[in-house]
């Protein structure tokens, strides 16, 4: 911000020090005119933690006396109190000293300074306190303000650290099924009453009463599936599968006294892999010779022509494998309901044995108690060696804001994936340790670890880095203070009161002032907090009432 002369005014008749014997006060005021502080920003802002400042001194031939030697202090003043920044000096050519030389001629100078950010200084003016010392006094030049006022707005990043729980597996519905088969003679597809009234049969419809019988399980279906036996020939095989599955449908029909009600029938053909499982699971004597016939060839023919070969073995496989072969599958499809989370609840009161790694996982996650929480964590991580349990339990702290217990239990960690990872940088990063929480979130390589390197870019400033990286939210922050106005608007998606506040602050710096009211006005209706921002936030000097 440039200085007027009315600021200058006063450091004009001290000047008069600087000049040559000859020059009268109202001479060196009309040079006063000509002098420029400027300040860049001309409103300052936090950046990275600091708040920085160019300044920028224009004087005029003749101005800077040549055995003079001023010192000027930078001093940022506010509510707390007030922040000096180095102090630096200026020497006349005539001057025998160290000090940067401020030549007779006129010319620019240029200083570079930063205050480190404390509460309180959103509210305040930067203002330079300059000492003149000449022919062996020193002169105390009334304070120069070159700034009013700090933009905070980079301070409304989530920093909280993005990351995600381990999911705990639990199934809601499980799947299960239910098997019984019938077998055939050779080349005949007719179902033997024997078979019908075998143990395979009877276990099956035993196990479908009592899924029918419980409340939690419901049959969704029927499959029967009908194969032949490797031999004879595929196309042979093919229709032999056929009217097994026929006749194995008519049988169901006669079990389930259903008329092909919600029956699935599938015709097989030669089965292959069948045969494949109970060559390995034999002990037969070319076994291995067998399978690499089965790895080596997918053509049917040639496979049954090269095992065929095998005389000795194929006679053998008659009795020990194809028999197997020979039948029709009945199996049932079940949905069974698993324990609700008030169910679980309830186990957990008393028979917290009962729950398995997933169940315990589930009631963590659905339990509100932080103490009860870590517990079950803790349970499952002793009881099923859980390492998905200590992760969740780390993130358990972060969710409570507990970076310390977070790092402590993190010890326990004995894997170092993506999420584990990130976690660990999250810790860092609520610490403040910003370098130690880049390099866990690179090593992590998530999507979580990328959007809180983002979040260490707008902390350290590089609005345009953390644009690219993050998402939400924080991404339209990045945008507004790159000075993406547009772009930051359409970034913002939630409705809740800190991203009102940011659809507010958008709105002033591009003119806005009553869009800038209504989100204002919401964003402090929902959070107190806000509210009191709001009343010191230079961003909405000019809609301020």
């Amino acid at each position: 911000m440039k200085s007027s002369f009315r600021l200058l005014i006063a450091a004009a008749a001290a000047c008069v020090l600087f000049a040559s014997c000859s020059k009268s006060v109202a001479e060196q005021m009309k040079m006063a005119q000509k002098v420029n502080i400027s300040c860049n920003p001309e409103l300052l802002a936090v950046n990275a933690g600091q708040i920085p400042a160019t300044i920028t001194v224009t004087y005029p031939k003749g101005y800077f006396n040549k055995n003079a030697v001023m010192t000027v202090t930078p001093v940022l003043v506010y509510a707390g109190g007030e922040e000096k920044a180095a102090s630096f000096s200026y020497q006349g050519e005539k001057v025998k000293d160290n000090y940067k030389v401020a030549p007779w001629a006129g010319g620019t100078l240029v200083e570079k300074v930063s205050f480190p950010w404390k509460e309180g200084m959103e509210k305040c003016y930067l203002e330079l306190r300059s000492v003149i010392r000449h022919g062996g006094k020193d002169y105390d030049i009334p304070a120069v303000k070159v700034a009013d006022g700090c933009v905070t707005t980079a301070l409304l990043a989530r920093t909280a650290g993005e990351y995600k729980y381990k999911e705990d597996g639990y199934q809601d519905i499980l799947h299960k099924s239910a098997e019984g088969q019938i077998l055939y003679d050779v080349n005949s597809a007719d179902v033997k009453k024997s078979e019908l009234n075998g143990e395979s049969v009877t276990d099956f419809q035993a196990a479908l009463e009592r899924y029918e019988n419980d409340e939690r399980a419901t049959v969704k279906g029927t499959q029967i599936v009908a194969y032949a036996s490797p031999e004879g020939g595929a196309d042979y095989n093919a229709k032999l599968s056929d009217k097994r599955a026929e006749s194995a449908g008519k049988a169901w029909e006669s079990l389930s006294g259903e008329k092909g009600a919600g029956v699935d029938m599938r015709s097989i053909g030669q089965d292959w892999e069948g045969f494949q499982a109970a060559v390995a699971a034999s002990d037969l004597e070319d076994r291995d010779l067998i399978l690499r016939v089965l790895a080596m060839y997918s053509d049917p023919a040639v496979r049954e022509s090269e095992i065929r070969n095998m005389s000795q073995v194929f006679t053998e496989m008659k009795t020990k494998v194809f028999p197997a072969l020979r039948r029709a599958r009945f199996i049932a499809d079940i949905e069974y309901r698993n324990y609700s989370d008030e169910e679980l609840a309830d186990i957990a009161q008393n028979k917290l044995y009962l729950l398995d790694e997933s169940a315990l996982l589930r009631l963590a996650a659905r339990t509100d108690d932080p103490n009860r929480k870590s517990l079950l964590y803790r349970i499952a991580a002793e009881s099923f060696n859980s390492e998905a349990a200590r992760y969740n339990n780390v993130l358990a702290s972060l969710d409570e804001g507990d970076a310390l217990m977070a790092a402590e239990k993190a010890k326990e960690l004995k894997s170092a994936d993506g999420d584990i990872l990130n976690a660990k940088g999250v810790i860092e990063l609520r610490k403040g340790n910003l370098e130690e929480a880049a390099l866990l979130f690179k090593k992590a390589g998530t999507d979580e670890a990328r959007q809180n390197l983002g979040v260490i870019d707008i902390l350290n400033g590089d609005y345009k880095a953390a644009a690219a990286k993050c998402e939400g939210y924080n991404k339209a922050l990045a945008l507004l203070l790159d000075g993406q106005y547009n772009a930051a608007d359409e970034a913002l998606k939630g409705d809740d009161a800190q991203s009102n506040y940011l659809r507010a602050v958008i709105a002033a710096r591009q003119g806005k002032n009553a869009v800038a009211r209504k989100y204002l006005d919401a964003a402090c209706d929902a959070d107190p907090a806000l509210k009191k921002r709001a009343k010191t936030d230079v961003e909405f000097a000019v809609i301020a009432n």
